[in-house]
């Protein structure tokens, strides 16, 4: 598993061991071309982070900042990992289940 495109394509993506199945590689692409320049300048969440591939590609596309959220206490040190080894910047790790963690939002 990778970053597919941007100033970090090409690197490749640790996976939590408690992940089931990452989405694959030709998804996100599909799913980023269909995007196209929308994700740059964006500020972007990552629902359900897993490995945080998504927010990932979207920082990597020039998203100017990413929140992961994920429950699994074993991702955010992968996600964190992740985004150091990319060199990435704008990533914050949120651990908490999505669904508290928006409510905690709302207003």
């Amino acid at each position: 598993m990778r970053i597919i495109s941007g100033s970090a394509g090409g690197i490749p993506i640790q996976v939590p061991k408690t992940l089931l199945r990452p989405t694959a590689d030709r998804v996100r692409e599909a799913v980023f071309s269909m995007l196209g320049e929308e994700v740059e300048g964006a500020a972007v969440l990552d629902l359900f982070a897993g490995s945080g591939s998504y927010g990932l590609e979207c920082l990597s596309r020039g998203a100017r900042s990413c929140v992961f959220v994920e429950s699994d206490r074993s991702a955010g040190p992968v996600i964190a990992a992740n985004l150091k080894k990319a060199g990435l910047s704008g990533g914050t790790v949120a651990g908490a289940p999505v669904e508290s963690w928006l409510k905690g939002r709302a207003g």
